[in-house]
């Protein structure tokens, strides 16, 4: 039995084709860790979401990547529904609140985790958790992120940077990845789609615990820099990175090892510390949200962010990209500082 679904919970599955399980129940036993049951609650309601959309906005791909905006929500956000008779029209709020987002033409668009107001009368959500605190305290975490682990590394890296990261508006997307923003548009649309098919599909095969891959990968990052400030950078690089690593620095500096040894060591020379803030971990890639901390007699020296994105293969380390969300501060050019890690 999957490790997410309770032994005394039956799945829809067990339940004869005939047989009309309520909105209630199905909730209930999604809010238990039942794959099925949100699935099929899915389902049951994809043509009344599918209508809020379209009559919101029309027909054309902004209403369907609404509908599938709302699916992945749902799956965030199952855990938090006060009334479980009420899951149809919360389904149809969070498309509402969905396609509002997109009619105001915003830079951003719902979050998988963004809080969902009282609309309408539904009781919606308890609080307003971070997508951390409901991936760690959600039965589903594991399921959703090995739907995500499973997207090409193209679209997982666009999907994570957009719904779990700082770095969430599509030009900095592009910026991290090095692709015009309608790429990323076209991606973040294929990546919600292929996550939310998942969905729809249910999943009740056991996976991987991705809290632990996810603290597993937080620890490395604060043992990496922790390693470096004791003048073992290279030690950890040899361990843990490929010998033909790639680095994509922040200001569009492109190198391997050497580049990667020498940053380090000039931004250490030059009083620049770092600290893991937050880590986003998948099968293949890591990014890790770190504070940049300028020496105490320069305070512009450096921005005051740097994430790092971490692809892997193997167990080694084969590319990492620098990205600054805040502009590197302004310096005479004979004083410019060197690019921070």
């Amino acid at each position: 039995m999957p490790p997410h679904q309770s032994p005394h919970t039956q799945s829809p599955h067990t339940h004869s084709p005939d047989a009309q399980i309520s909105d209630a129940e199905l909730t209930r036993l999604a809010q238990a860790g039942d794959t099925a049951a949100l699935g099929v609650l899915l389902a049951r309601h994809q043509a009344g979401m599918r209508a809020v959309a379209l009559g919101v906005l029309g027909f054309g791909p902004d209403a369907e990547d609404a509908v599938q905006d709302a699916a992945l929500t749902a799956l965030r956000s199952i855990g938090g529904l006060r009334d479980p008779r009420a899951a149809g029209p919360w389904l149809r709020m969070i498309v509402r609140n969905a396609c509002r987002m997109r009619l105001r033409a915003s830079a951003t668009t719902v979050p998988l985790a963004r809080p969902l107001l009282e609309a309408d009368g539904v009781p919606l959500l308890r609080g307003t958790p971070t997508p951390e605190e409901v991936l760690d305290r959600h039965a589903l975490r594991d399921w959703i992120w090995h739907a995500v682990s499973e997207l090409p590394e193209p679209l997982q890296l666009t999907l994570m940077l957009r719904h779990f990261t700082g770095v969430t508006s599509y030009e900095h997307i592009a910026s991290v990845t090095g692709v015009p923003v309608g790429t990323v548009r076209s991606r973040l649309s294929q990546a919600r789609a292929r996550v939310a098919s998942a969905l729809l599909a249910t999943g009740d095969a056991a996976h991987a615990d991705a809290s632990a891959l996810t603290e597993a990968r937080h620890r490395e990052g604060v043992e990496t820099l922790a390693a470096a400030e004791r003048g073992m950078f290279a030690e950890v690089v040899a361990d843990r990175w490929d010998d033909g690593v790639e680095l994509l620095g922040g200001r569009g500096e492109r190198g391997g090892r050497d580049l990667l040894l020498r940053a380090m060591d000039r931004d250490l020379t030059a009083g620049v510390r770092q600290r893991v803030l937050r880590t986003v971990a998948g099968s293949s890639l890591t990014i890790w949200e770190n504070e940049l901390i300028s020496p105490p007699d320069d305070p512009d020296h450096c921005p005051p962010a740097v994430v790092w994105v971490l692809s892997e293969r193997d167990g080694r380390i084969q590319r990492l990209r620098l990205f600054h969300p805040t502009p590197y501060p302004r310096h005479p050019v004979d004083e410019r500082p060197p690019s921070a890690l």
